[in-house]
């Protein structure tokens, strides 16, 4: 988890404790975003041998997203990032849904032992839902609030959101088969993004 949520939680410190005026605050954070995405790269590959997909796909966002932030020194691209992320993940999972390609299984069936086919496709359809309402609200978000509103929103909105989505999920998973000794081994969520 802190592979995971360790960079975001960085943005939101630095964009929370930086000095000066707001977009002075905006690149601040997001090159600190940067670093401690890179530093979650190198911390996994030496620590586990190797890089997780989800990672790679985040850390390279960061870097694009976060590099023309800090260029154009605009708010709007570390802002879309998380629409664009989103998205992908929806029309990703549409997309297995639509070919009969659990791509959400190939990814997590490790964490969920003994889900049946039927639970996979549930929770594959669950999280494109999920994954579109949130990219939605993200541009809704983006588009009428300020920056401060904004990141409230992230961090006091979306996270809990993506956790309490997470859990609600469990009673379905236990009764297509998933195989908890305990519910403290439940799956940690994807990263946000």
């Amino acid at each position: 988890m802190a592979v995971d949520y360790g960079p975001l939680a960085v943005f939101f410190a630095v964009n929370a404790l930086a000095p000066g005026n707001e977009i002075g605050r905006i690149l601040a954070a997001t090159a600190a975003f940067m670093v401690a995405i890179a530093a979650a790269l190198i911390f996994s590959w030496v620590k586990a041998g190797h890089i997780s997909p989800m990672l790679w796909l985040s850390g390279g966002l960061v870097l694009v997203f976060g590099s023309l932030t800090l260029y154009f020194h605009d708010r709007v691209f570390i802002q879309v990032k998380p629409t664009f992320v989103y998205a992908m993940f929806a029309v990703l999972l549409a997309y297995g849904l639509a070919t009969g390609r659990p791509l959400l299984q190939s990814l997590l069936e490790s964490a969920y032992p003994g889900l049946s086919a039927r639970g996979w496709r549930q929770l594959t359809i669950n999280w494109t839902a999920f994954f579109a309402v949130s990219a939605v609200a993200n541009e809704v978000a983006r588009a009428s609030l300020d920056w401060d509103q904004w990141v409230t929103f992230k961090t006091w909105g979306m996270i809990p959101a993506t956790l309490i989505f997470t859990f609600a999920n469990v009673p379905m998973l236990l009764r297509h088969g998933l195989q908890l000794e305990k519910p403290a081994d439940a799956p940690v969520p994807p990263p946000e993004g």
